[in-house]
């Protein structure tokens, strides 16, 4: 591949340079974005290689002239950014750049992402082949047609392109798995392993372990080498749901990873390269925990290269019929099932403190109740235990009319809270309530959240 090198940066443009050369492509260079447009106009390059702030013509400007000119269908255009302007490489890739990579960065970590250029270049027919599909997923994956769902789509589609570390920032239930997985899937890494860990399923003395892997006789109980998640995850993607939960004294040890790209077992001294990209999601503040030193600012930078903010599911009350519908498909199956419009409304007019995780399970157990009607009565009834808004949009509680009712009311509220927390792990939820698996089981079925 033919690569033109823009970059005011003596050092960096001539460096880089020469090891782009030694890996066998055919390289030149230019020291601003106007000496790059003359090299342009003479030649033809299969890839630009630009940074984003420059005298005279700015990265952004060079790449509007690559994308709008017609040189567009044959020339891809990696922007160089320094963590301090990331959206500016968030506004680049919208304007069409392949990837980006933030500075400071070794120049041995452009050759993956060039080596991926090159493979896909080889098989690219046409840019409607290419992005069609993933489009396509996108919308049938992520529900919703509001203004902010929108944004959260295109910002998807942004992340399915490039290698950095994406952060996930929502309240419970709002979607961050599903999004996370979304991303995997569409990306040039979806053939290799998508590998989650809860963090905050683990004490601090498991984490590292966990992450890392051990060798045998690492520590009491190790009795043979186990791989870690980011051993498992090679070549793929790992996603660190609930990355504030990981407990300080690791997360130095989580940043030299993300840096430089190799770990080693617990209790090991052999070095293990970690090619895998990193998706992290969190329901607290990460800034505010920086300000607290409860979570290093640098990891926080290192992980909020591409941040997609999902809003709360009160945030978006128009997509809940589309939301009704799609989990109704889901719920029903082959079976027939009806939702009255009163429904609906009813549904609207709900705070939903679980977000799209409480809809489907409200929606789940309203379609059982109901015997597949779904009607307005039948969703306040299942509805009893949650706040609503009453004819005056203030919220209103239903209180319990007994003191069983308000047993079961505590009971329940537990349960949930517990699921919610731990993710859905019902071993887990079933550990912080100090019960035994079974008898939250019974519980949860008692309820009809089993």
């Amino acid at each position: 591949m033919r690569v033109l090198i823009v970059d005011d940066e003596k050092i960096k443009r001539v460096t880089l340079a020469d090891d782009l050369a030694a890996q066998g492509y055919e390289v030149e260079t230019a020291a601003d974005g106007e000496e790059a447009l003359e090299r342009l106009r003479d030649r033809h390059f299969d890839v630009v290689v630009a940074d984003v702030k420059m005298p005279r013509v700015d990265g952004l400007e060079l790449l509007r002239y690559i994308k709008q000119g017609e040189q567009a269908p044959a020339t891809d255009v990696i922007m160089m950014t320094a963590y301090g302007s990331i959206q500016l490489a968030v506004e680049s890739m919208k304007l069409g750049a392949y990837d980006f990579i933030t500075k400071p960065f070794r120049n041995e970590d452009l050759f993956p992402v060039l080596a991926r250029l090159q493979k896909e270049r080889g098989r690219r027919i046409s840019s409607r082949e290419v992005e069609g599909p993933k489009a396509n997923d996108i919308e049938s994956s992520v529900i919703g047609q509001s203004a902010v769902m929108t944004r959260v789509k295109k910002m998807i589609e942004i992340c399915t392109r490039t290698d950095a570390n994406v952060l996930l920032c929502g309240e419970t239930g709002v979607g961050k798995d599903l999004i996370a997985q979304v991303i995997h899937r569409n990306s040039h890494r979806a053939q290799q392993p998508f590998v989650k860990v809860g963090c905050t399923l683990f004490p601090a003395h498991l984490i590292e372990s966990e992450l890392y892997g051990h060798e045998k006789g690492a520590f009491t109980g190790a009795d043979q080498r186990r791989p870690g998640r980011f051993e498992i995850a090679q070549g793929g993607t790992l996603y660190l749901d609930d990355v504030d939960d990981i407990p300080l004294e690791q997360q130095a040890k989580l940043l030299r990873v993300i840096e430089e790209k190799v770990f080693e077992r617990v209790g090991g001294t052999t070095p293990i390269q970690a090619d895998v990209r990193i998706i992290a999601s969190t329901k607290q503040n990460l800034l505010e925990k920086t300000a607290q030193g409860t979570f290093r600012q640098d990891l926080y930078y290192r992980l909020d290269v591409l941040r997609i903010n999902i809003p709360p599911l009160r945030e978006r009350r128009e997509d809940i019929p589309l939301l009704a519908e799609h989990f109704m498909k889901k719920i029903a199956g082959d079976q027939p099932y009806k939702i009255d419009p009163a429904a609906i409304q009813v549904l609207q007019e709900h705070e939903w403190p679980g977000n799209i995780r409480e809809l489907y399970h409200t929606l789940e157990r309203a379609y059982l109740l109901g015997s597949g009607n779904i009607t307005a009565d039948v969703v306040r009834a299942e509805m009893a235990y949650f706040p609503i808004k009453d004819m005056k949009g203030t919220a209103a509680k239903l209180m319990p009319s007994t003191f069983q009712d308000a047993i079961n009311q505590a009971e329940r509220e537990l349960l949930e809270k517990a699921l919610r927390e731990a993710g859905g792990n019902k071993t887990a939820a079933a550990a912080a309530l100090g019960m035994k698996p079974s008898t939250f089981r019974d519980k949860l079925a008692k309820h009809g959240l089993g």
